[in-house]
C-alpha cells in the first residue's frame, strides 16, 4: 500500500511517500480503506518531536483521525462487516499504525459507522475533537438550561464541537474569538455573545457579562496562560475542564475560587487500552445527532491529498485555518 511516513522528527518536509505491507489484520479489529484524515494538535506535536508516550517507531505512519470503507473484519468482530463506512481516532500513535496509508488497521471498539449526511472528508474531521468535547461537556461536566458557558476558541477543532454541544444542551453559550469572521461562524454555529479577546479583557467581559460573578463553566481548549486565565473567568464553585494542562500553573485563584478543575486527555484509551469501547460509543451518539441536523464539523476551506500532508501541517501550524484541517486519500 501508499503511505505517507516520517523516518525521523523534525519540520513538515520529513514527510515522504513510500510503499508499506498492508497492515496485518488481528483479532477485535477491522480493516479500513482509507478514504480521509484531519489534522490535529497531537500529529503535529509527534511529528515534531515524537515523546517516547506518543511515538511510533519508524517508519512512522501518523495521525489518528480516520474515514474509511472496511473491507475485512477479525472473526470475533460481530458489529462491523466489509463495506460499511465508518469513521474514528484509532491510531496514528503509540504502536498504532495512523490513517496516511491506503489501508489501516482499528480496534473495532474505536470505531463507528459513519453519520450517513456526511462526506468522508466531514466524517474524517470529527472522531478526535468530537470525543474530546463529549467528554468535556456531557461527561465530566454537563451545562443545562440556564447555565452561562464560557468556550475559548469557539471556532477551533474542540472549540466548534464544544460550543455545539453545549448549545444543545440548552446552556447560554459565550465564546472567545480572535477574528469577525470567527465570531460570524461562532454565531451561526449557536454561540450566545462573541468576546474578541485581543481587545477585551477577562475582568471586563465577566463584569459585562456575568455582574462580576463568573461563568458557571468555562471550557479551556487552549492552555498556557489562558488556563490561569479562565480560573478568573470562572464563578465561585464553579467548573473549568481543560484540554492543555501540560506545564506549571498558579493555582491561587482556583483555590480561592473553590474551583473544580477537570483535565481531559482523550488518548488514554488509545495509549493504555482501556474503555475503548467508551470512544465507539460516543461516535454513534454523535453521528445520531448529525444525522439528526444537530451536530456538524466545520472544516477549513483549503483541502489537501495525502501526499500533500506537509502543506496541512504548515497551515495548522501557521494559525490561520479556521475549523478542521481535512486530506483526502486520491
Amino acid at each position: 500500500m501508499k503511505a505517507m511516513v516520517i523516518e525521523q522528527f523534525g519540520e513538515p518536509d520529513v514527510f515522504r511517500e513510500t510503499t508499506l505491507p498492508r497492515p496485518a489484520l488481528m483479532p477485535g479489529h477491522v480493516l479500513i480503506e482509507v478514504a480521509a484524515s484531519s489534522v490535529n494538535a497531537v500529529d503535529l506535536l509527534i511529528r515534531r518531536m515524537g515523546p517516547p508516550f506518543l511515538a511510533s517507531p519508524f517508519p512512522a505512519v501518523l495521525h489518528s483521525d480516520v474515514a474509511g470503507v472496511v473491507v475485512d473484519v477479525a472473526p470475533d468482530v460481530k458489529h462491523f462487516q466489509p463495506g460499511d463506512e465508518v469513521y474514528g481516532c484509532a491510531g496514528g500513535l503509540s504502536q498504532l499504525g495512523g490513517a496516511l496509508a491506503d489501508y489501516m488497521v482499528a480496534d473495532a471498539a474505536l470505531i463507528a459507522h459513519k453519520p450517513r449526511r456526511l462526506t468522508m472528508e466531514e466524517a474524517a474531521a470529527m472522531p478526535l475533537v468530537t470525543i474530546t468535547a463529549w467528554e468535556a461537556l456531557k461527561e465530566r461536566c454537563s451545562p443545562s438550561p440556564g447555565h452561562r458557558v464560557l468556550i475559548h476558541g469557539g471556532a477551533g477543532g474542540v472549540g466548534h464541537m464544544a460550543l455545539q454541544l453545549a448549545k444543545h444542551a440548552g446552556a447560554e453559550v459565550f465564546t472567545t474569538v480572535s477574528t469577525p469572521e470567527k465570531a460570524a461562524i461562532a454565531r451561526q454555529l449557536g454561540a450566545t455573545t462573541t468576546i474578541d479577546y485581543h481587545n477585551t479583557s477577562v475582568e471586563e467581559y465577566v463584569s459585562e457579562y456575568t455582574d462580576g460573578k463568573g461563568f458557571d463553566l468555562v471550557f479551556d481548549t487552549i492552555g498556557n496562560e489562558n488556563l490561569e486565565r479562565s480560573f478568573a473567568a470562572t464563578k465561585l464553585n464553579g467548573d473549568i475542564v481543560t484540554t492543555v494542562a501540560l506545564g506549571q500553573y498558579d493555582m491561587t485563584q482556583a483555590h480561592l475560587r473553590g474551583l473544580s478543575l477537570h483535565v481531559v486527555f482523550m488518548l488514554i484509551p488509545l495509549l493504555h487500552n482501556i474503555h475503548r469501547h467508551h470512544h465507539g460509543r460516543v461516535l454513534s451518539m454523535a453521528a445520531k445527532l448529525v444525522d439528526e441536523g444537530k451536530l456538524h464539523p466545520l472544516l477549513d476551506p483549503h483541502r489537501f491529498r495525502f501526499t500533500e500532508v506537509a502543506d496541512a501541517h504548515r497551515l495548522m501550524e501557521s494559525g490561520q485555518h479556521i475549523g478542521k484541517i481535512v486530506l483526502s486519500n486520491n
